[in-house]
């Protein structure tokens, strides 16, 4: 993997041929390359590491000119602890896992000697575009070879030297195995994406990875099919009969374990039959955690007549009808009260994104109702939005979150990368041969 300075549609055109190769080669040797890639990586682990470093202190004088986001900055850096490390163990945990390509999902036997049958198969060409999180070079690079894709990346600029340094590593690796060359490819300026969106006659999807604005930007340029989500509008609801340790639990880990996760809390609906006794625990382990609460009126006439500190209620803020709206990223939290379940669905259905949103409840039919009618791409019971990634779900590593409502949606591991191939072993027969009179077809299931 190296700089490309080909023009987008020579670039597009080598990944398309590196595809046709790349379907082919075994699966041992593509494990065998991911291999390669984890021991190179895990031996250029300061190289790698100082480059990280540089980056960030080039962001921390963007986020100061007010130019940069500090969520960005927590995406960027590769120094937070257990982040390298969750990395490198990604790529083996994605080796580790079955082979996805040729699968058989279905089998039919349609006539004595004329056989159906139905494989998994790699989709082709990917281009993943992404912001800020270099380690999503060494996922992607994971998961494309694991299911036979190629791909072309574009990192952002804010981590040029990570995704540099990286880059150098993975292409070393690739260079000991049998993966064709142009199999990974890396692209470094917005030229380069703006001319590539163009080239649907080669990538087969796009896969952003960033802000909503990358994502609508992407979505609005290009002629090919788009996997990702805009925002990651999560909310969290609060039913009447909710366990406290629970709820206090769930919410907190929800907005405070990575803010500027697209899984993380950005609404909670709090039933207003618990507005005066779970709720005010829940505002205050929340203010305690530096969470900025943003508040309906009834909410927050809840928490004004509660027996939070002066200092607490000093600090409550008015909720606006775009925070509803508004993907914060940060330790900032918009509440309403909602009368019933129905009303929070419709709340979630109407505001959100279709990410990830949960209940916290004791009842099951209650429970049930929500994960049905709640039209997201994940719907949780007594859990942590957080829960919504690829590595808790044990896809290895993911290739990003899809809130699409056609093929992978939710966490897209190696399964969300793999389409069908339908293939028919037949004996010299022709349609004709079958219906008006003819021969009929059997159609009976092949045990696999």
């Amino acid at each position: 993997m190296a700089s490309i300075t080909l023009a987008a549609a020579d670039i597009a055109r080598v990944s398309s041929s590196a595809s046709q190769i790349l379907k082919a080669v075994a699966g041992s040797e593509r494990d065998a390359a991911l291999t390669a890639v984890y021991k190179h990586l895990e031996a250029a682990k300061d190289e790698i590491l100082e480059a990280n470093k540089r980056d960030m202190a080039a962001a921390e004088e963007q986020a100061t000119a007010g130019k940069l986001s500090r969520s960005m900055i927590k995406r960027l850096d590769l120094n937070n602890p257990g982040k390298w490390e969750d990395m490198l163990q990604g790529i083996l945990d994605v080796r580790d896992l079955e082979d996805p390509v040729g699968k058989i999902t279905l089998a039919t036997k349609l006539d004595d000697g004329l056989d159906l049958y139905r494989l998994t198969s790699p989709i082709g060409v990917l281009l993943v575009i992404f912001e800020a999180r270099p380690e999503v070079i060494a996922n992607i690079t994971a998961l494309a070879l694991k299911s036979g894709n190629t791909a072309i990346l574009k990192g952002g600029k804010e981590s040029t030297q990570s995704f540099a340094a990286i880059a150098r590593v993975v292409s070393s690796a690739l260079a000991t195995t049998s993966i064709p060359p142009g199999a990974i490819q890396l692209v470094e300026t917005r030229e380069d994406v703006n001319a590539l969106l163009d080239q649907d006659q080669y990538i087969d999807l796009v896969i952003p990875r960033g802000s909503n604005e990358l994502v609508r930007f992407i979505k609005d340029n290009t002629k090919i099919p788009v996997m990702g989500h805009a925002d990651g509008l999560c909310a969290v609801y609060i039913h009447e009969d909710a366990d406290e340790e629970k709820t206090v639990r769930v919410v907190l880990d929800a907005k405070t374990d990575y803010a500027a996760a697209c899984n993380s809390m950005e609404t909670l609906l709090v039933h207003e039959s618990v507005s005066y006794t779970i709720f005010p625990k829940v505002a205050s382990a929340l203010l305690q955690a530096g969470v900025s609460l943003r508040c309906d009126p009834a909410s927050k006439q809840a928490l004004k007549s509660s027996s939070l500190s002066a200092a607490m209620k000093a600090i409550i803020q008015d909720a606006t009808p775009q925070d509803y709206h508004t993907e914060f990223l940060e330790l900032t939290l918009a509440i309403k009260m909602v009368p019933s379940v129905e009303e929070a669905i419709t709340h979630i259905n109407t505001h959100g994104s279709g990410h990830t949103d949960s209940i916290l409840t004791e009842s099951k039919e209650v429970a049930e109702k929500f994960m049905a009618v709640v039209d997201s791409a994940g719907v949780f019971w007594n859990a942590s939005t957080r829960f919504a990634d690829g590595f808790r779900y044990g896809f290895g590593t993911e290739v990003g979150i899809s809130t699409n409502k056609i093929h992978a949606r939710g966490p897209v591991g190696l399964e969300g990368l793999m389409i069908y191939k339908y293939q028919i072993k037949g004996n010299g027969q022709g349609a004709g041969d079958y219906g008006n009179g003819k021969k009929k077809y059997l159609h009976q299931k092949i045990e696999l």
